[in-house]
C-alpha cells in the first residue's frame, strides 16, 4: 500500500491542514493500492498564497532562465520514466506496456514541442510598418489553477504545467484523486530540476474541497480545465464572479466517416482506435459512419476485430486493453449497453457483464452497435468505454449532417482515397480537429474542440499563448536597449 498524505506548496512537502484521507483503488483488482489525503480550502489557499508570492521573480525571470529550468523536467523524466509507468499503470488501469510506451512519454513529447515553440516566441514585437512606435508585449497571466483528468493523467498535466511554467505564470495543479500518484512523481520532477519555491504546487482533492476553490479564489487569474462537460460548466459559473480566464477542454462524441473508397485496414483501425485506453479518451471515435455500399462488410469486419481486442489485467504485459478507472465508470458504460439493447441497437460484439473468465476488476467486454440511428442515447451521449456505434449513410451530405449533429465537436475522422473529398469534409466538419486516412496531426498541433467539447487550444505555440495577456504600447522609443 502506497501512502502520500502530503502536498507540495511553496518548495516543500506539506501535510494538510485538515487530513482527510482518499483511498485509491487499482482498478484491476478492486483492491486499495494507495492512501493520499485530500485538501480543503486552507490547504487551496496556503498553495495560491504560495504560488501568487512566487510570481513577481517567476514572471520577472528572463525567458532563457525559465527555459533552461523547465528544460531540466526532462532529466527528471529519464531519470524516473519507470516509477511514472508504473504509477500510471497502477492508479487508472493503463496496461504497463502502454503505460510505458504512450501514457508516461506524453510527457517528453509534449515538453519538447513546448521548448521547439517557446524559442520561437517574439515576447516583444512590432505591431506592423504602418505604427513603427506600436510594440505588442506578451506577459504572463498570473496564478493559474490548473485541474487535470485520469484518463491520460500525465498528458494533461504537460500540456498545463509546462506551457504555464515557460509563459512565467506560477501554478497550483489539482490532480484527479482517481489518478494521484503520478502527479506527485511530477512534483518530484519540479523540485529536483530546481522549480524555484511556490512557482509549481500540487494540492490533491476532490472537485468540492479544491476545484470549487481555485475556481473562485480572487487570486487566481485563470482556471485550465480538463474534464466533462458538467464539471466545464460548473466552473465557468464559479469563476464568472471574479472574471479569471478559463480554457476548457471537455468531452467529445467524434465521428469516423468512412467512404467505399477508403483503403482496407480503416474500419480495423477505427475500431482499435477506439478501443485504445479502454475507450477512455474523449477525442475517441465512438461513432463510425460507413457508406452504405460497404455497410455491411464493414459491420462484419468491426465485430471480428472487437472480439479480438483482448481484456486483462494491467500488470500484464502485451497488447490488450486493461480495466476502465473505477464502478462508477463501469455502471454507467453498463448502462449505456443496456441502453443501446432497449433503443433497438443490433448488438454484434460484446455486451453486458464482464468478459468471459473474469470476476473481478472494472472490465468492459469490447462493443460494437450496428443499425444505430441518430438520436439513439450510445448515439448522442459520451460514453468514455470501449463501445463502438455504427451508424450507415447514403451521400457525403448525409454524413456531415449526421457528425455535426451533436452537442460535442472535438474531433472528428475521415477516411476516402479522394483527396478532394477529404478537403471538402475537413471544411465542413464542425469540430477542433480533423485526421483523415490514419495521420496523426504534427507536433505541436493544437488540440481542443468547439461547442460542448470546450475551446481550450493546447500544444504548442497556442498551449503557451493562452497563459499569456496581450499589452499594446504606443509611444515605444525603437532606439533602446530593451528592444
Amino acid at each position: 500500500m502506497i501512502e502520500r498524505r502530503e502536498f507540495y506548496i511553496g518548495g516543500r512537502w506539506t501535510a494538510p491542514v485538515t487530513p482527510r484521507d482518499c483511498t485509491v483503488i487499482d482498478p484491476s483488482t478492486e483492491d486499495p493500492c494507495a492512501v493520499i489525503s485530500l485538501g480543503s480550502e486552507a490547504d487551496t489557499n496556503a498553495a495560491v498564497a504560495a504560488a501568487k508570492a512566487a510570481f513577481p521573480s517567476w514572471a520577472a525571470t528572463p525567458p532563457a532562465e525559465r527555459r533552461a529550468i523547465v528544460a531540466r523536467i526532462l532529466d527528471e523524466y529519464e531519470r524516473r520514466k519507470g516509477d511514472l509507468a508504473e504509477a500510471i499503470s497502477l492508479e487508472m488501469g493503463a496496461p504497463i506496456d502502454m503505460a510505458r510506451d504512450s501514457q508516461a512519454p506524453c510527457l517528453p513529447w509534449h515538453l519538447k514541442n513546448f521548448l521547439r515553440a517557446f524559442d520561437e516566441i517574439e515576447w516583444i514585437r512590432p505591431l506592423g510598418p504602418h505604427a513603427p512606435n506600436d510594440r505588442i508585449a506578451l506577459e504572463p497571466i498570473g496564478v493559474v489553477g490548473l485541474i487535470t483528468p485520469w484518463n491520460w493523467p500525465m498528458n494533461q498535466i504537460a500540456l498545463k504545467v509546462v506551457p504555464a511554467l515557460l509563459a512565467g505564470c506560477t501554478c497550483v495543479l489539482k490532480p484527479s484523486e482517481e489518478s494521484p500518484l503520478n502527479a506527485m512523481i511530477f512534483a518530484e520532477f519540479c523540485h529536483d530540476a530546481g522549480v524555484p519555491p511556490g512557482v509549481f504546487n500540487l494540492v490533491n482533492g476532490d472537485g468540492a474541497g479544491v476545484g470549487s476553490v481555485l475556481s473562485a479564489h480572487p487570486d487566481v487569474e485563470m482556471i485550465s480545465f480538463t474534464g466533462s462537460t458538467r464539471a466545464g460548466r460548473a466552473i465557468s459559473k464559479a469563476a464568472a464572479e471574479t472574471l479569471k480566464r478559463v480554457t476548457l477542454e471537455l468531452g467529445g462524441k467524434g465521428a469516423n466517416v468512412i467512404f467505399a473508397d477508403a483503403d482496407e485496414k480503416a474500419v480495423k483501425r477505427g475500431v482499435l482506435h477506439l478501443m485504445n485506453n479502454s475507450g477512455q479518451s474523449c477525442n475517441a471515435p465512438s461513432r463510425m459512419l460507413v457508406e452504405r455500399a460497404i455497410y455491411d462488410s464493414a459491420v462484419e469486419t468491426a465485430a471480428e476485430v472487437a472480439n479480438a481486442v483482448k481484456v486483462g489485467p494491467a500488470s500484464e504485459h502485451g497488447r490488450h486493453i486493461g480495466p476502465v478507472v473505477n464502478k462508477r465508470q463501469w455502471d454507467q458504460i453498463q448502462g449505456y449497453i443496456q441502453k443501446g439493447i432497449d433503443e433497438g441497437a443490433r448488438l454484434v460484439a460484446g455486451g453486458l457483464g464482464l468478459p468471459e473468465g473474469m470476476n473481478k476488476g472494472y472490465y468492459v467486454r469490447p462493443t460494437v452497435f450496428a443499425d444505430v440511428k441518430p438520436g439513439m442515447t450510445i448515439e448522442r451521449e459520451e460514453i468514455f468505454g470501449p463501445v463502438l456505434s455504427i451508424i450507415p449513410f447514403d451521400s457525403e451530405e448525409e454524413a456531415v449532417r449526421i457528425a455535426n449533429d451533436t452537442p460535442y465537436g472535438l474531433t472528428n475522422y475521415v477516411q476516402s482515397q479522394d483527396g478532394a473529398r477529404r478537403n471538402r469534409m475537413a471544411l465542413a466538419l464542425k469540430s477542433g480537429m480533423i485526421e483523415m486516412n490514419g495521420q496523426s496531426r504534427g507536433a505541436g498541433s493544437p488540440f481542443g474542440g468547439v461547442k460542448a467539447s470546450g475551446r481550450a487550444r493546447e500544444g504548442g505555440h497556442w498551449g503557451i499563448e493562452e497563459f499569456l495577456e496581450v499589452k499594446a504600447i504606443s509611444g515605444w522609443a525603437p532606439d533602446l536597449a530593451a528592444e
